[in-house]
């Protein structure tokens, strides 16, 4: 176990530019026998192979780790999630460049390694492909998930560009599998081109709820949550945030950029009262393309505010 904040522990903090890059400055291993005793680990997946428009989400665990703020209380909600919780960093998984089965492998197998020991995986991505392996090694040991999925876009696709497994097919994919309980599944902030007929279709079949960008304008987030909470109801639930879904004003360093989306203040609030409702087993942030490569640019930025704010969210429910 490494501790990056020890050699600045006599002065209570750490300077952001210095020292191990962690997310948060949390504690850092690779062996998952010294993840006992932890709450929530954070794990890299940075792959970006299956994307269909703009590439470099696979430097998006790094950049957001380099975004992420010291540990303190929030000024809004009043919790430190650092202080209510034991957060460790795992590291990235084991991926390979060109080879997204086996960096699937890999990245189901380290967040199964942090389910095994009891703790909640919150995944930094990465492109939306990787939903699928974090979603399948948390319903092998859960059982069919509830899904919260903040998105521009469904995901729903049977194929994109003739490939079935791709960023556009995962929820597909998971609902088909049985990983994913349609009834319990909700969409938030669509909007744009894609996809269409055929894949909404399938879902109304399948009882999946999709909340559209005039539906948040008219009803407002507060009760766009409030609903979304009472359709995933009780039992285990996956969040899934794309930063797609929002504007690009607001997040400009993504693949599948859509204007008319949501606002950070609107995404940061809905996710902390997310994790605060529900019974989260795990939740992920994708897609997100860092203008320089570990920097802390503005969609960085508000990835790791995401992050931050779902476990906000965590630390609110336990407290």
């Amino acid at each position: 176990m490494i501790d990056p904040l020890e050699r600045w522990r006599q002065y209570g903090e750490k300077p952001d530019y210095a020292g191990l890059l962690t997310y948060g400055g949390a504690p850092y291993t690779q062996d998952p026998a010294e993840l006992a005793g932890f709450d929530v680990a954070i794990v890299g997946a940075p792959t970006d192979d299956l994307v269909s428009d703009r590439p470099g989400a696979r430097f998006g665990p790094r950049a957001i780790r380099a975004a992420s703020c010291p540990p303190g209380p929030h000024l809004e909600s009043k919790v430190d999630a650092f202080e209510k919780l034991k957060i460790v960093d795992f590291g990235d998984a084991a991926v390979l460049p060109a080879d997204p089965a086996r960096s699937h492998e890999a990245i189901a197998e380290l967040v199964g390694q942090v389910l095994d020991a009891g703790l909640l995986p919150v995944v930094l991505g990465g492109d939306h492909s990787i939903a699928e392996p974090d979603i399948r090694a948390v319903a092998e040991r859960h059982g069919p998930v509830g899904l919260v999925h903040f998105d521009t876009h469904t995901d729903t696709g049977r194929e994109v560009f003739g490939v079935e497994v791709s960023h556009g097919t995962p929820m597909f994919r998971l609902v088909e599998d049985g990983r994913v309980d349609p009834r319990r599944y909700v969409q938030i902030g669509l909007r744009g081109y894609w996809p269409g007929e055929r894949e909404f279709a399938w879902q109304s079949e399948r009882g999946i709820t999709s909340f559209f960008m005039h539906d948040a304008r008219e009803l407002g987030i507060e009760q766009l949550v409030a609903r979304t909470a009472e359709l995933v109801g009780d039992g285990p639930a996956y969040l899934s945030v794309d930063v797609d879904v929002l504007d690009p004003a607001f997040a400009p360093g993504t693949g599948t950029p859509e204007p008319g989306g949501m606002t950070s203040a609107e995404l940061l609030w809905a996710c902390r009262e997310v994790a605060t409702r529900l019974e989260l087993v795990g939740a992920e942030v994708v897609e997100v393309i860092p203008t320089a490569v570990g920097s802390s640019d503005i969609t960085a930025l508000v990835a790791d505010r995401i992050v931050r704010e779902i476990l906000n969210g965590l630390a609110l429910r336990r407290r």
